[in-house]
């Protein structure tokens, strides 16, 4: 499965898009430039990119994708909502992740938890 996500100027908006191959990202994505253009959006390359995803772990890199004159960057994650989203779906990294911002919190009001001057009820 593919998936990409554009960056518009100036509203700034994201869209996502999934497609089956690289073929309906592809003509998706070129029915989304002239889309935008119609209403006066323009998609920003810089901030567009795209991924393939796989359940097996059986990718294969295509580099980077031209749609018109513009160049898409392929990546193997990226962040989405504040998740990290990875190309084989692997959420080890995400968990390991929120493991180490937890810990960082509680070693940060450790001391105040184990205070003698909280009341103990």
């Amino acid at each position: 499965m593919l998936y990409g996500a554009s960056a518009f100027a100036p509203l700034h908006d994201d869209v996502n898009m999934l497609g089956e191959n690289t073929q309906t990202v592809r003509e998706n994505n070129e029915i989304l430039l002239e889309a935008s253009k119609a209403i006066g959006l323009e998609v920003n390359p810089e901030k567009t990119k795209y991924m393939i995803m796989s359940r097996d772990g059986n990718i294969v890199r295509n580099g980077n994708i031209n749609i018109g004159d513009l160049s898409f960057e392929e990546v193997e994650k990226f962040k989405y909502l504040g998740a990290t989203v990875t190309n084989i779906n692997d959420t080890r990294e995400e968990i390991k992740r929120r493991i180490n911002m937890g810990n960082a919190c509680y070693y940060s009001v450790e001391k105040l938890l184990s205070s003698s001057l909280l009341s103990k009820i």
